[in-house]
C-alpha cells in the first residue's frame, strides 16, 4: 500500500487504542486568534498615515499594488482576510516597519 495509507491506518489504530484505554495520546492546545475585524476606508488611511508612508510605499510594504491601496482608501474595495490580518498587526504595533 502507499505510505499515506500506512500512516492513516497507524493513526486510526492509535485512536482505537486510546478509546480502549490502551494508549495515552499527546495533546496540544493551540490558541487561534479571532478573525481580523473589517476596516473602513478611513481606518486603512489612518494606519498608513500613522506610518507616515505614501500610498506607493505602503503598497510595497503590504505586497499589493498602489491601485489596491487607492481602492481601499476610497472605499471601492475592502482588504481581504490576509491583508486585514497584516493591517491589524501593523495597527496594533505588533510589527512596525519603522524598526527595520
Amino acid at each position: 500500500m502507499s505510505e499515506m495509507f500506512d500512516l492513516l491506518k497507524e493513526g486510526l489504530g492509535d485512536i482505537i487504542d486510546h478509546q480502549k484505554g490502551k494508549k495515552k495520546l499527546r495533546t496540544r492546545i493551540v490558541n487561534v486568534p479571532e478573525p481580523a475585524s473589517s476596516l473602513s476606508a478611513d481606518d486603512v488611511k489612518r494606519i498608513r498615515k500613522s506610518l507616515n508612508y505614501p500610498q506607493s510605499l505602503f503598497a510595497k510594504f503590504l505586497n499589493v499594488s498602489p491601485r489596491t491601496i487607492e481602492a481601499w482608501e476610497s472605499g471601492i474595495r475592502t482588504p481581504n482576510h490576509a491583508a486585514l490580518r497584516l493591517l491589524e498587526i501593523v495597527d496594533k504595533g505588533i510589527y512596525s516597519p519603522k524598526d527595520l
